[in-house]
């Protein structure tokens, strides 16, 4: 901590009350202390607790400035505030002292014994001040404080007038008005204009009116005058004349002069600040801002107030913190979480904020009921709650601009008419200028196709900013293409909601004609995936739903597969559902665009889980098209590999096999043998043989058809990929550890750089490696992924999702063997849990989950429940995949072993020898769990005395495990030690 030193006072105060801050440290500075400024700040995240600590860390004394503004920041309450100063200040009580400069009471200003400053005049309050810091020595009349004169904060300026009421809700803009008082210090004399600029009802008045507050005493004159006409602004600034004490005569321009002409001497008064608020028309204006040694600050619309010498402070929207403050102060009945919905639907517009919290606060509607009323664009102007200062609905703010904008620039209008068709948020200038319109309307095609109208256009609306522009890296070869607009989704409402029907018909039937310009027509391509991601979000404004356009229909198709091959499932499945409702539920035989619907439908509600729901849709599918005859037979054999899929997700693995195969079958006899469908078609065959246990077929098969896409597709391509990320598998599955680790980790590695780390596919190609790594017996790396893994996928997925319940069961494994015991119980409890909920009872995922935490029960002594559990799982296993199955085998190993433990020595000797003659014939007298089997089968001939024989296959077992795996692989450790072997089961993504 550091020594106080009796010199040092840092002065802690919230922003609100920086002129009485600065007031304090000059008064300090002038009995000869050395001042600190602190704005405190306690973020959402943060503590009181660690505020007081951080201020501790300060050098000497600390002064804290108490009003009501400096216990709302962070929202925290009262017994927060108690309970941290009952921790400090006993220990640090010496270093805190602590001024009220509120008329209020405050919660703790009797722990902090703080001196009252607020009602007094200058001397009292000083000496207060003094007092309660102990200072004894008489001001240094030499002393020059850096800060400037700062008046007592309860003195105004000599000149003031027109400022509007402070603000009391007035939240956050901390590091803006920063920005504003530090370009405005700093400029040189007679450059100190700056503008705030922002959309009307960004909150620049108000941001004006707060820095009036906070900076005025540093001030002589503070000024205030409408700017929104020329007229009125002469008549503000020449009654600054009498307020000045300069005599002339009785005529504006003579009164004007003069004001001017002292503001320029600086006489009678050198620091003076303007304000001229509402200055929409610099044109108009710019010659009556006067120069001189103070400050001008302008508010305004118009950005062409940097083409007049005034710097320009971009005024953004509230952050989403501090629009949630703000409603809570405005809305008290509404709590954090509604407040975030408000703020959420209104964009984060200030005035917006104010008027519709304040509808509801005066209401009794339910914050739902009221947000659906906003969702829909119900008027809810009449409800509205105006202030004094700003006697108008933003709905009339917005009118008022449009009206503005359609005098000075109709096509800029034009233009904000096609854009609301797209969706708000960023909006490529590429997809507007570059993509034909085949149905372009009357009233664009000059403005498209002449770039000189275009940039006038574009160059309005950011000046009254309407829209925001982003025209891309600056000097870049492909800044243009890189170009995006956007705007506020509040003007985008006000621009719909001024079009008649007919016009909305017109422009929304152009943005479906550019939108399906701009479709590549390859959605599996992943190195379009990006020009896709720019169509997706327009799809719903622009009516492309229900389009019944062919041309735009394919691109809705287009759209839906490359969600499902990028995996933005939840996504897919909601525009999907959409699409089927408005096409209708009858399709004939021959509506391929139907069918195709269909199709990219079930993939996506496969990949979310629901596989009754695609079951139902494939099987009605495939019989229609079968019925149809020859003219849908590859319509038919799609929707037959569609319905093997689903066949698979439910456990049915021999039916989904003879699907696949004639699928595979049918596309090589249509379209060769290397087709992309057949390829596609031959890997879902291998799938359907490692869910058999058929992996060595698996192999095969996957090796096959990945060798097949390198050359039709490329190394690189995400089919590819994915084939040799099948491949990594079956060689783990077979044992062949090394080799699989080293495939997999170039596979995963290309994953990552193709489609990125956060992408379904490469989720899985990473759990794989996890997998590699824990076989080969890398448990650091191993369980370093799989937590990470577990991260991602609930991150990008959500927690249900059938890959990241897959992960959870894999890391539930590793935490019972190297890690957490409760964590991996609650991993497994819940994926027990999720799988008993989303499959039926017989599914042999439910099976081998349920093995899984019978190991786990017998890790924490629950020796008895586990047995009963691991007995379950054998049984439900054999009957869903049969008794020589993997699964079924290592369910066998794990039941065999605590029988063993458990002394029932006969059954479980019995169980292991036929469980290692089974894995033997099926997986090969050398496979892991093969060996592991014999292992088994030794410690149980072992318990029945027949030692020969037991040593006999343990040596066996070990030699061949210290040749396969290693002598130093765990499970080879494991079996010299005479460890209990066991088997973990892993769901595999189908």
């Amino acid at each position: 901590m550091p020594l106080r030193d009796e010199n040092v006072v840092t002065i802690s105060f919230a922003g609100y009350n920086r002129a009485w801050a600065s007031w304090i440290a000059e008064r300090l500075e002038q009995h000869g202390l050395r001042v600190v400024l602190q704005r405190w700040d306690v973020t959402a995240g943060g503590s009181v607790q660690q505020g007081l600590d951080d201020l501790l860390l300060s050098e000497g004394r600390v002064l804290m400035v108490l009003s009501e503004w400096y216990f709302r920041l962070g929202n925290r309450s009262q017994e927060e505030w108690n309970e941290a100063l009952r921790v400090t200040l006993p220990r640090d009580s010496e270093r805190f002292a602590a001024v009220a400069v509120t008329p209020g009471p405050l919660p703790v200003a009797d722990m902090l014994d703080a001196a009252e400053l607020w009602g007094q005049d200058a001397a009292e309050a000083e000496r207060r001040l003094l007092s309660r810091l102990g200072v004894t020595s008489a001001p240094d009349p030499d002393a020059s404080p850096g800060r400037g004169r700062s008046r007592f904060p309860l003195d105004r300026p000599a000149v003031w007038g027109g400022v509007p009421r402070r603000n009391p809700r007035f939240t956050g803009r901390e590091a803006l008005l920063a920005q504003l008082y530090e370009e405005l210090s700093q400029a040189e004399p007679g450059a100190g204009v700056v503008t705030l600029l922002g959309l009307s009802g960004v909150g620049k008045t108000h941001i004006a009116t707060e820095y009036v507050y906070r900076f005025g005493p540093e001030y002589d004159v503070v000024w205030w005058a409408r700017a929104a006409e020329r007229g009125t602004l002469r008549e503000k600034l020449a009654g600054l004349a009498p307020a000045l004490g300069l005599v002339t005569g009785r005529e504006y321009g003579e009164r004007l002069r003069a004001v001017r002409d002292a503001l320029r001497r600086g006489d009678p008064y050198f620091r003076w600040l303007l304000v001229l608020d509402g200055a929409d028309q610099p044109e108009d204006v710019h010659d009556l801002v006067p120069t001189g040694p103070g400050h001008v600050l302008i508010t305004s619309q118009n950005r062409d107030w940097g083409e007049h010498n005034s710097a320009l402070i971009e005024v953004p929207v509230y952050d989403r913190d501090e629009s949630v403050a703000f409603v809570r102060r405005r809305a008290p009945r509404l709590d954090d979480a509604d407040a975030n919905r408000l703020a959420e639907a209104l964009g984060d517009l200030a005035l917006a904020l104010d008027q519709n919290a304040g509808a509801l606060n005066d209401s009794t509607m339910p914050v739902d009921e009221y947000l659906e009323l906003l969702r829909h664009g119900t008027d809810a102007e009449p409800g509205l709650t105006v202030a004094a200062d700003f006697q108008m609905t933003y709905y009339t703010a917005f009118s008022i601009l449009l009206n503005r904008l359609r005098e000075d620039n109709p096509e800029a209008v034009d233009l904000l008419r096609l854009c609301v068709f797209f969706a708000p948020g960023p909006l490529p200038v590429r997809m507007l200028r570059d993509t034909p319109i085949p149905d372009m309307p009357r009233q664009l095609s000059g403005l498209m196709s002449d770039p000189l109208l275009w940039e006038a256009a574009i160059g309005k609306l950011n000046q009254w900013s309407v829209v925001q522009s982003d025209p891309g890296q600056a000097g870049s070869a492909d800044a243009g293409s890189t170009e995006v607009i956007q705007m506020h989704r509040l003007v985008y409402q006000a621009v719909r909601n001024d079009m008649r029907e007919e016009e909305r018909a017109v422009y929304s039937r152009a943005v479906r004609g550019i939108l399906a310009a701009a479709d590549p027509g390859r959605p599996t391509d992943a190195r379009l995936w990006p020009r896709y991601a720019e169509i997706v979000p327009h799809l719903e404004a622009s009516r492309s739903l229900r389009s019944t356009d062919p041309q735009v229909q394919a691109t809705v198709l287009n759209c839906l597969r490359y969600l499902y091959l990028s995996g933005e499932y939840r996504s897919g499945v909601q525009i999907a559902e959409t699409v089927a409702e408005e096409w209708g539920d009858r399709p004939l035989p021959d509506d391929s665009r139907w069918w195709d619907l269909i199709h990219h439908r079930a993939n996506l509600l496969r990949a979310t889980g629901d596989y009754s729901a695609t079951e139902r849709l494939d099987r009605v599918a495939l019989e229609r098209l079968q019925a149809a005859g020859p003219e849908s037979e590859w319509a038919a054999l799609r929707a037959a590999g569609d319905l093997a899929a689903d066949l698979r997700s439910l456990g049915k693995y021999q039916e989904a096999l003879e699907l696949a195969e004639f699928a595979r079958d049918g596309y090589a006899e249509l379209f060769g043998p290397d087709d992309s469908r057949t390829l596609s078609a031959q890997n879902n065959i291998a799938v359907s043989y490692r869910l058999l246990g058929r992996y060595s077929d698996a192999l095969q098969l996957d090796q096959e058809t990945m060798e097949a896409r390198r050359s039709l597709l490329r190394d690189r391509h995400n089919w590819t990929l994915s084939s040799e990320n099948s491949f990594a598998h079956d060689l783990r599955l077979l044992g062949r550890y090394e080799q699989a680790t080293s495939v997999q980790e170039r596979n995963s590695e290309a994953h990552r750089s193709v489609l990125g780390a956060d992408h379904p596919q490469t989720l899985r190609a990473d759990h794989n490696l996890a997998l590699c790594y824990y076989r080969s017996g890398d448990q650091p790396r191993a369980g370093d992924l799989l937590a990470r893994l577990l991260e991602r996928s609930e991150r990008v997925l959500g927690a249900g999702e059938p890959l990241t319940v897959g992960i959870s069961v894999s890391l539930a494994g590793f935490e019972r063997e190297h890690g957490d015991l409760d964590r991996a119980r609650d991993l497994c409890e819940v994926a027990l849990r999720t799988y008993r909920l989303t499959l039926s009872p017989g599914h042999p995922y439910n099976a081998g989950t349920l093995a899984n935490h019978g190991l786990v029960q017998a890790a924490v002594g629950e020796f008895g429940q586990a047995l009963g559990e691991l007995e379950e799982a054998l049984d439900s296993m054999t009957r869903a995949v049969g008794a020589e199955h993997p699964w079924t085998l290592g369910c066998a190993l794990n039941v065999a072993g605590l029988r063993r433990r458990l002394s029932y020595t006969g059954t479980a000797a019995d169980l292991s020898r036929g469980t290692a003659e089974k894995a033997a014939a099926r997986l090969g007298a050398r496979h892991p769990l093969t060996l592991a089997c014999r292992i088994e089968q030794a410690a149980g001939l072992r318990n029945l005395r027949r030692l020969g024989e037991a040593d006999d296959i343990e040596k066996k077992a070990l030699s061949d495990l210290a040749e396969t795996l290693g002598s130093r692989h765990p499970q080879t450790v494991a079996a010299r030690a005479r460890t209990q072997p066991y088997w973990d089961f892993e769901p595999f993504s189908t």
